[in-house]
């Protein structure tokens, strides 16, 4: 396969997302995963953007403790309506309320990147927002989907990757940061920092 980007020294992924997982590997990238096992949980106050920079450095930094002279990508990704943070849901009724919740609506897709290298002592963090808008579909609609088992396992019960693409009326922003990694300022970052070639 032709690779896209060319980085010499292998990159470690600190996350266990398959969608983050095959944007490096469709890019090209050398990396390996090493998920970062830490709690993740907003704190009162917290805005979503806060709480996804303090993940994506938290787990960078977990990483990091066993990795120091590697460079680490580390991230995290929320739906949001109403800033209100929208978890994956917890069975489909939970995932059929969300839906209908979200349907006619704007809500916001807002995700943060850590690159860090610990000898070197750098840690990037940049945040992207992606507004996305569903159209207003029936209730019997998102049942239908909601039984595809898709929405069980993404934030805001749906994939826009997937099946619940067809919910969606407009995106203005980044398409892959809904899908859970902003590509464009990821490889920003790498060139910066002479991890890739530009």
């Amino acid at each position: 396969m032709t690779r896209i980007l060319d980085n010499r020294q292998e990159l470690i992924l600190a996350s266990g997302s398959p969608r983050r997982r095959d944007f490096f590997q469709d890019l090209g990238l050398l990396f390996r995963v090493v998920v970062a096992e830490i709690e993740e949980k907003q704190a009162a106050g917290e805005t979503p953007v806060a709480y996804t920079r303090r993940l994506a450095l938290e787990k960078a930094r977990h990483v990091a403790e066993n990795w120091p002279d590697q460079w680490i990508v580390a991230a995290d990704t929320v739906v949001c309506f109403a800033e209100q943070i929208l978890e994956k849901p917890v069975d489909n009724p939970d995932a059929l309320r969300m839906l209908m919740r979200l349907r006619g609506q704007e809500h916001i897709v807002h995700s943060s990147v850590c690159l860090l290298h610990g000898k070197r002592s750098v840690a990037e963090l940049c945040s992207v927002a992606t507004s996305v808008r569903f159209w207003n579909f029936s209730e019997e609609t998102a049942k239908s989907y909601v039984e595809t088992g898709e929405p069980l396992d993404k934030a805001g019960s749906y994939g826009i990757q997937g099946r619940g693409a067809f919910l969606v009326q407009e995106i203005h922003g980044s398409y892959s940061n809904v899908v859970g990694l902003p590509l464009v300022e990821c490889v920003e970052m790498f060139m910066r920092h002479g991890i890739v070639k530009g």
